[in-house]
């Protein structure tokens, strides 16, 4: 990976997590428009449905009296002298032909078609009208245009008949559409007020339900805002709703692990400065002493000599607080950075031999015989640094706790069925591991007896770091009595290529 990209990875992650909040937005808000809108929207295709309902209502009844006007001027038209003729007075022609809302006009037609009284341009019966079903009559009703203006016309066919003839005249009877217009539109009108002020007042109703179910919210967030930043307690999940419990219950949970690392974070702090503080107190002590030697017998050869002797107690005690201050950065490594290991294959073999070859020297000087077995090679996918530092730790601490003239063995085994794992193993003949200690063995700091007494100045952490990388990893570590029954046998398991644990 170069230099800054998991930088501008960051950069990019924080940029989508602010565009995927702006896009949230508000609960309230969101809340709000889901209810608001729709039922805006319903009611707008209500009032399409009223208008039209209104149109429909209109048109019957104004269709009714249309008839019924028709009809009154159907009962004067008769046969006289072998003619049709229609007895309209002036006061009822007056009556027809104006209205208080509308003009109307009429016309009859005889029954050889010809115009026997009334407006002889009134627009004709079209084809394809059919018969109104709603009343018991032979009349048809259809739109018009005459003389620029919509109207709405009553056709009745009127039987007429004499003794010398007989036949069927028509009726028909329009009115201008402003009166059936004017109610229509007052009858939507009067709905778009109702349902205006109802869409307001539900809308009030809607925030003031949405403010009140959200209250319980906002009283979490003001609890958590306020509290001291060392007041990690459970928050109460009766505070809010029952769908909203398991949340509550999910950041308990976040926060007693945060309070789990911070205590694993202090118990640590507080144990390695422990740690520390005796070597380095150590290191202060015998300075001292070897100031004093030299002041006090400056050319004295044993004083040189006791000089010496010191000088070498003080690299021996600089030495093991570097690797105890190396461990414990270690540790710190894993338990911090664990999360963001960057996976390699990794060749076990090779990683033995170059251990093998680190730790050689280190053997022959303990007079240690330390031996490699690794015919076979066996590849993992981890970090080789931190599979480096497990196998160190390892070889370290079986040359530290073997006799001189003992020996310690290095191990591969590469997957002895499919689905299985390679196994890493190290084996010393040193004073072994009781099994009753063998688990706490990985406790930070933590030493057996024996340890104490075979190497005082070590500092009980190499075993919790091999038990860390191997968890990085998804391996298993198995401590177990040599093959000889003398001494301790470390194994690490690796999980296997499609392995479920």
């Amino acid at each position: 990976m170069k230099p800054g990209t998991e930088r501008r990875l960051s950069w990019l992650e924080r940029l989508q997590r602010h565009l995927q909040a702006r896009r949230l937005g508000s609960l309230r808000n969101q809340l709000l428009r889901w209810l608001l809108i729709p039922l805006v929207m319903l009611v707008l295709l209500d009032a399409v449905f009223v208008y039209r309902n209104a149109l429909d209502a209109a048109d019957m009844a104004y269709d009714r009296s249309l008839l019924a006007s028709t009809r009154a001027l159907a009962e004067r038209v008769s046969i006289e002298r072998g003619k049709v003729v229609a007895d309209v007075p002036y006061v009822a022609l007056d009556s027809f032909e104006t209205d208080t809302l509308g003009r109307i006009y009429y016309k009859v037609t005889g029954i050889n078609g010809e115009l026997v009284s009334g407006y002889g341009d009134l627009p004709a019966v079209p084809a394809n009208v059919p018969r109104s079903q709603n009343y018991p009559a032979l009349v048809r009703f259809y739109h018009a245009d005459y003389h620029g203006k919509p109207i709405r016309i009553a056709a009745l066919l009127q039987p007429v008949y004499d003794d010398s003839m007989r036949g069927i005249a028509l009726i028909q009877v329009g009115e201008t559409l402003d009166a059936r217009r004017g109610l229509s539109n007052q009858i939507l009108f009067d709905t778009l007020r109702w349902q205006a002020a109802m869409v307001l007042v539900m809308a009030a109703l809607v925030w003031f339900a949405v403010r009140l179910v959200l209250r319980p919210l906002m009283r979490l967030k003001t609890e958590v805002e306020t509290r001291a930043l060392s007041d990690l307690s459970d928050v109460d999940p009766a505070l809010v709703h029952r769908e909203m419990r398991p949340l509550v219950s999910a950041m308990n949970g976040s926060m007693a692990r945060l309070q789990q690392l911070i205590a694993s974070q202090r118990r640590f702090i507080a144990d390695a400065s422990h740690q520390l503080r005796t070597p380095l107190t150590v290191l202060k002590t015998q300075a001292e002493l070897a100031l004093r030697a030299c002041d006090r017998q400056p050319d004295n050869p044993q004083a040189v000599a006791a000089l010496r002797d010191i000088v070498a107690s003080i690299a021996a005690t600089t030495d093991s607080t570097v690797l105890l201050a190396n461990r414990l950065l270690t540790l710190a490594r894993i338990e911090h950075g664990g999360e963001h290991l960057l996976m390699e294959t990794v060749s076990l073999r090779e990683l033995a031999q170059q251990v093998g070859s680190e730790m050689a020297m280190a053997a022959v000087g303990r007079e240690i015989d330390l031996s490699l077995d690794a015919e076979l090679d066996a590849m993992v996918q981890g970090q080789a640094l931190l599979l480096h530092e497990l196998l160190v730790n390892l070889v370290d601490n079986a040359l530290r706790y073997t006799p001189p003239g003992g020996s310690v063995a290095l191990r591969v085994h590469p997957p002895e069925q499919p689905g299985q794992g390679p196994v890493l193993e190290v084996q010393d003949s040193g004073a072994g591991i009781p099994e009753a200690e063998r688990e706490r063995v990985f406790t930070p700091f933590y030493r057996v007896s024996s340890a104490l007494e075979r190497n005082p100045g070590g500092a009980g952490l190499g075993l919790a770091i091999v038990r860390d990388i191997a968890a990085l990893h998804g391996a298993r570590l198995e401590l177990a009595n040599a093959d000889n029954g003398k001494g301790l046998l470390v194994r690490v398991r690796f999980k296997g290529h499609g392995a479920g644990d």
